[in-house]
């Protein structure tokens, strides 16, 4: 039976964060709510993942702080090179000034501690805007 484009089962959600806590904690939150997660460390780890399976990824998570100076920008931005796909990053600080204004087109942005209901909200928002638009958020 094929799965309504609705329906979070449908929908593949990479989560980049270098803390194997988070990464197991968010992966199972996310698929209690039906999705299929990938998980990775770093942003090459989760291309590589993906092109070994042949994947497209539907939305990126990412933590804004990532491990060898790298943050979250740096690293939505290497998958998108690959995959145009709507991208949440994830902050325990106050982001860059920078970070806050390319957000209004090019990211959604939540502060640590992420409730999980203002989660599953900001990513079924993301879905439907790319299937009303066509597009990236």
């Amino acid at each position: 039976m094929p799965t309504a484009p609705d329906v979070p089962s449908a929908k593949l959600v990479v989560v980049i964060d270098d803390d194997p806590m988070v990464l197991e904690g968010m992966s199972g939150l996310l698929r209690s709510w039906g999705y299929q997660v990938l998980t990775a460390a770093t942003e090459d780890a989760a291309l590589a993942t993906l092109a070994v399976q042949g994947r497209r990824p539907d939305l990126i998570v990412c933590d804004y702080r990532l491990a060898g100076g790298r943050n979250g920008v740096q690293a939505v931005e290497q998958l998108r090179d690959a995959f145009e796909i709507p991208a949440l990053i994830i902050t325990g600080g106050v982001p860059p000034a920078g970070l806050q204004e390319r957000r209004t087109t090019r990211y959604e942005l939540m502060h640590k501690p992420v409730d999980p209901t203002a989660l599953h909200e900001t990513l079924r928002e993301a879905l439907k805007r790319v299937r009303r638009t066509g597009r990236d958020s």
